[in-house]
């Protein structure tokens, strides 16, 4: 059998969703995405004028609970369940389009965001999460309105300037974790290579009086990763051959084999990893002991000072636990130098990631839930007496916890394992330590008793 006779086989056993004709018919219709986008956009200006208009207390506050209660807790599940999928919807995506529908010059995305748009990325993630705990974002619906409204500022601008969405492709701050949770991902669309490689339009890229070519940039035909695809539908309203493809898949199997591994992807989620350790931290009531402990050093108890310092230990330690595993496995007898070791074996600590975010989201939208129907019919008037928020009890949160990082692990551990087929078990040891220690050490603070940081 030949190779592309043998991708093509390969492609034909996952399930195409277009092939339901009424899936196929909405999906190329002008309904889609429009329909999602334009109730999420209007909810997305009701929760701004709460935020910034409404009351400051965050536990009454509509803009709150449904930014930080809802939908924080249900960005990786969407992620994992349909890829990028919430980007094609996303209030922010939106405005772009009509921005510069209305006054967009087109221009080419600058050479530097292209090149070094992805570390951009990173480094507002980052930014983001430490200004949430330095000032309180969570916290305060003021100032969950000003970042979304700042955020709001930078997509105009770079959409009046700049063509398609040069926003989302190289600055939005969910763009990294989005990009690599969607590798993670059960849904995936691509090309048929057989069928692209003798089309003469490229309509799908290029666009067409249909709809405008791809919002990413992508090109279905050598699309070989989900990190970008925000799933918006336009290649498959473009091409005149019905080779696209919106496929299941099984979660985590993009990451079995990668073809072109990047640092800046394998650094984001060791970051992630850390950041997700710092918000569960915060969250314990040992925070102030260990604010105290550090103190003790630096010799200040001044919570800027001392919560930088514990929030760069954070996000380093699962950087220099992943460089020590992989210099440790070469030692061992694994063939690639230390830093593609380090690259490759990166994309394992996605799964693990994915579920410890969820794990520590969980706690917020069981433990808070009731808020979001208590605040949401506040709207409309209908005054209600909040008391306990909670659905369900600590202990049944942190049952679901133990067993989503069991199955992250899992996911984690057999990702190593086909990115390591061609190398030694042995060698293959230190990055199996590493997955179930980092899968421990996410057990054990799930265990501690936990403070809620909206309240």
């Amino acid at each position: 059998m030949s190779v592309p006779e043998k991708k093509l086989k390969t492609t034909k056993e996952s399930f195409n969703l277009l092939s339901i004709p009424m899936m196929k018919r909405f999906v190329k219709s002008k309904w889609y995405p429009g329909i999602f986008q334009w109730m999420v956009f209007f909810v997305f200006s009701i929760i701004v004028f709460e935020l910034v208009a409404g009351t400051v207390s965050p536990h009454s506050n509509f803009g709150t609970t449904m930014t930080w209660v809802l939908w924080w807790p249900l960005i990786p599940i969407i992620f994992i369940a349909a890829g990028r999928f919430w980007c094609a919807i996303c209030p922010f995506g939106k405005l772009s389009d009509i921005v510069r529908k209305l006054v967009g010059s087109e221009r080419p995305m600058p050479k530097f965001l292209r090149k070094y748009g992805i570390w951009l990325i990173d480094i507002f993630f980052i930014g983001i999460t430490y200004s949430d705990h330095v000032w309180g974002i969570v916290e305060s619906p003021r100032g969950s309105g000003y970042l979304l409204l700042g955020l709001v500022t930078m997509v105009v601008v770079t959409s009046v300037y700049y063509e398609r969405r040069t926003f989302c492709k190289t600055l939005c701050f969910l763009g990294g974790l989005a990009g690599n949770y969607s590798r993670a991902g059960a849904l995936e669309l691509r090309g048929t290579p057989e069928v692209c490689k003798t089309c003469k339009t490229q309509a799908c890229f290029k666009g067409s009086e249909i709809a405008e070519g791809c919002p990413m940039f992508q090109f279905p035909r050598t699309m070989e990763s989900s990190a970008d695809c925000n799933i918006c539908g336009n290649c498959v309203k473009n091409c005149p051959n019905d080779s696209i493809r919106i496929s299941i898949r099984i979660p985590t199997k993009e990451l079995w084999g990668l073809k072109n591994p990047r640092l800046e992807h394998a650094s984001l989620a060791a970051v992630i990893m850390g950041i997700v350790f710092v918000q569960n931290i915060t969250m314990l009531e040992i925070w102030q002991d260990i604010l105290a402990a550090i103190g003790s050093v630096t010799g200040t108890a001044n919570y800027v000072v001392n919560f930088t310092i514990a929030f760069i230990i954070s996000m380093a330690l699962p950087i220099l636990l992943l460089i020590g595993t992989a210099k440790i496995a070469s030692y061992m007898g694994m063939a690639e130098s230390v830093k593609k070791n380090f690259i490759r074996f990166g994309y394992a600590i996605i799964p693990l990631d994915l579920a410890g975010h969820l794990g520590h989201n969980l706690f917020h939208i069981i433990t808070e839930g009731k808020a979001i129907w208590f605040n949401s019919v506040a709207l409309f008037g209908v005054s209600s007496n909040q008391g306990d928020l909670s659905l369900a009890p600590t202990s049944t949160v942190q049952l679901f916890q133990y067993a989503i990082i069991v199955i992250g692990l899992a996911g984690s551990g057999y990702t190593a394992y086909r990115l390591g087929k061609k190398d030694s078990f042995k060698s293959m040891l230190p990055f199996y330590a590493l997955l179930v220690l980092l899968a421990v050490i996410n057990i054990y603070l799930f265990s501690l008793p936990m403070n809620h940081r909206v309240h």
